[in-house]
Parts: structure tokens; C-alpha cells; sequence
């Protein structure tokens, strides 16, 4: 593809698309137009700029999802998301913002060069990906669901004193308690009612993952990432479906960078300051790496669920995992010792656990 000699600013919204340009050079950039959010307009408007190989366009990610990338790339149409949250903003804030400046901003810095694009799935991992991020949403509701029963109990005196709640028998000494007050009773059976529908979504949700996940090209990446331990089959779908293929980090720094998970720094001549991880990238990866960070407080172990998980992998992947296990729990201890909080004890675990998902992505043969 030949140089782009016409640069496309598009600022996208859900009823409207404003549209800017700067040709190759140094004139300024201008805005064409703002029209309905119709696709065929936008292509007609398009095609007045010529040959689809001179022009590159980009618009930045947002609720109207990556339908407009692809529509555009089959055009023929050079057309990158990029990230809103690393464009370049001007010194001190803008007093006026706008759909024209957006779309004015969005064409002066696709020119020079100045924009991240990020990583568009492909559209089976997209529906992956949508039906992992609906079983997030399912288990937050069960939580809530869990939350407004147990506080309504505790109101009214119903304290469970065993150690582990929500188990058979927690569930069973519920279903077991009984109000004088007819409203109160109907309020305990609608709140139990309604914690069984939760459940009961999202284990069919967590079923289906794992049956459209055995027939998706992602399968043998989430295969490996079983190996490790604290990633099982919702884990590794969530890794495989939000990273999709980790080839594209040249690094193991470059996706703890990407997940967030490293340290923010403010450094000026000989003074450097580091504070709280930055957060940035991808919080859905970030978090399900967090809670498995969790298991590498117990010293490394290979249980029956363990070597099970270890049996269909390569002999590679299966000495990245119990590298992970020993040096991992050697980690959380040595932090341990130094007094940090449990807190940033398992989100530096966390970054290194994501050095090790980085090192099984790398293997050959697992994505086509």
C-alpha cells in the first residue's frame, strides 16, 4: 500500500459522524462535514478524496464498537481505532471541546504520526470475548444477589456462625428461616428467588464458554494458559479473549505495561518518584490476574486438578508453569518479609504472573 496522501479524522458517535481531513504537508487540517451516522454516506463522502489506497482514516474507540473498522477496511480504506486516552491533548486543557475539534485533532495527528492504534479481534474472538464479559456481568449480579440477602438477614438478628458462607449448608440453613411478618417472609423468598437466578446464569453461562471455547481457535492458547495455577477455564478464556494473540508484545514488560500493572513514575533531573500502578490498558485482564496472583501464597504444590491441567500441554509450557509456581511463592514470601501490604504484595505478583501468561503465548502453534 503506497503512502497515504490524505489523512481522515473521524469523530464517531452514536447518531452522527463529523469528519475532517489533512492533506500530506503542512496546511491545516479542515472539517468536511458532519453527517448521520449512515454508512453509505460516509463512503460516498469518501470516495470524493480519491483512490481508497491515498487515504487513511481513524476514529477513536467507544460504544460504537469496531463494526465501522471493518466496514472501512473492506472498502480498501488504510482505517485504524486508536486510543482515546493516548491521544495528544493540548498543554493546560482545551476551554472548548467539540465534535469539529475532536475530528480536527484526530486528522492533524493521524499525519504526523502521533496516535496509538490499538489491537482490533478479529470478529470470533470478539463474540468470545462478549459472551466472557457477559458471565462478569452475571457473577457481579450473583454478589449483589448474595449482598442484599445476607444483609437483610443480619438485620433481623440471622447470623450464620459457620466459617464458610454460601456453602450447601449455608444455602440449606437459609432456605430454612422463617418470619412472623408475612412481608418479611415474602421478602426472604423473593431475595432467595432471586440469588438462585443468578446462580443458575451464570453456571450456564461459565457451560457455555467452555463449549464454544473447545471449537474457537483460541482453544489451545487457553489449554496453555491452564497450566499455571489460579488460571482455570474462565481465567484463561478471559486472558485468550481480551489479549487475544500475545506475539504481538515484543516483550514481557510491554504487556505489563499494556495491563496497567506497572508502577507510575514522576521523575525530573535527579529526583524520581514512583506511586500506585498506572492502571491503564485492559482492567478486565488486569483483575482476573490479580485474583489468581492469590494462589501463589502457598508454597508450590501439583495436585490432581494440577497435573490434570498438565497433561495435554507441551513439555515447555509445562516448565513455564512450574517456574511460575516456585519463583512466584518465592516472591509473595520475599515481599512478605519486607512488611508490604497484602495489597501490593499480590499486584507485584500479578505483573509477574503476566510475564509468565506472556512466555506461554509466545509458543508456537497456538493460534492460527
Amino acid at each position: 500500500m503506497r503512502e497515504s496522501t490524505h489523512y481522515v479524522g473521524l469523530d464517531v458517535h452514536k447518531d452522527s459522524i463529523t469528519i475532517a481531513i489533512a492533506e500530506a504537508g503542512r496546511s491545516p487540517a479542515k472539517v468536511l462535514a458532519t453527517i448521520d451516522h449512515d454508512l453509505p454516506t460516509l463512503r460516498r463522502r469518501l470516495r470524493r478524496l480519491g483512490d481508497a489506497e491515498d487515504v487513511a482514516v481513524c476514529y477513536e474507540a467507544g460504544p460504537t464498537g469496531y463494526g465501522l473498522y471493518r466496514r472501512l477496511r473492506a472498502w480498501g480504506y488504510d482505517a485504524r481505532v486508536v486510543t482515546a486516552s493516548k491521544t495528544p491533548r493540548p498543554a493546560g486543557g482545551r476551554r472548548q471541546k467539540t465534535d469539529r475539534r475532536d475530528a480536527l485533532d484526530l486528522a492533524h495527528f493521524l499525519r504526523s504520526g502521533d496516535l496509538t492504534s490499538i489491537h482490533v479481534p478479529s470478529e470470533d474472538t470478539e463474540a468470545l470475548r462478549d459472551l466472557v464479559r457477559a458471565r462478569d456481568d452475571a457473577k457481579r449480579a450473583e454478589k449483589t444477589a448474595k449482598h442484599h440477602l445476607s444483609k437483610f438477614l443480619l438485620r433481623h438478628g440471622r447470623r450464620y456462625h459457620r466459617p464458610t458462607a454460601w456453602s450447601g449448608l449455608h444455602m440449606k440453613w437459609i432456605a430454612q428461616q422463617r418470619f412472623g411478618h408475612e412481608a418479611q417472609q415474602c421478602t426472604l423468598d423473593d431475595y432467595l428467588a432471586r440469588l438462585h437466578e443468578a446462580t443458575a446464569r451464570v453456571e450456564r453461562l461459565t457451560s457455555k464458554i467452555e463449549e464454544l471455547i473447545a471449537r474457537s481457535e483460541l482453544a489451545p492458547l487457553v489449554t496453555a494458559l491452564q497450566a499455571l495455577r489460579g488460571v482455570r477455564l474462565v481465567t484463561a478464556a478471559t486472558l485468550a479473549c481480551e489479549l487475544g494473540d500475545l506475539r504481538r508484545f515484543p516483550r514481557a514488560r510491554d504487556l505489563m505495561g499494556f495491563l496497567g500493572l506497572v508502577p507510575s513514575e514522576h521523575s525530573s533531573g535527579p529526583s524520581r518518584w514512583t506511586g500506585k500502578i498506572t492502571k491503564q490498558g485492559n482492567s478486565h485482564v488486569r483483575r482476573v490476574l490479580v485474583e489468581s496472583a492469590w494462589c501463589y501464597r502457598f508454597p508450590p504444590r501439583y495436585n490432581r486438578d494440577i497435573q490434570k491441567r498438565l497433561e495435554p500441554v507441551s513439555d515447555e509450557v509445562r516448565r513455564i508453569a512450574m517456574q511460575a509456581q516456585h519463583r512466584l511463592h518465592h516472591r509473595h514470601q520475599a515481599l512478605g518479609r519486607r512488611g508490604k501490604t497484602p495489597q501490593k504484595l499480590v499486584v507485584a505478583v500479578a505483573r509477574e504472573l503476566a510475564g509468565f501468561v506472556w512466555a506461554i503465548g509466545q509458543q508456537p502453534n497456538l493460534l492460527t
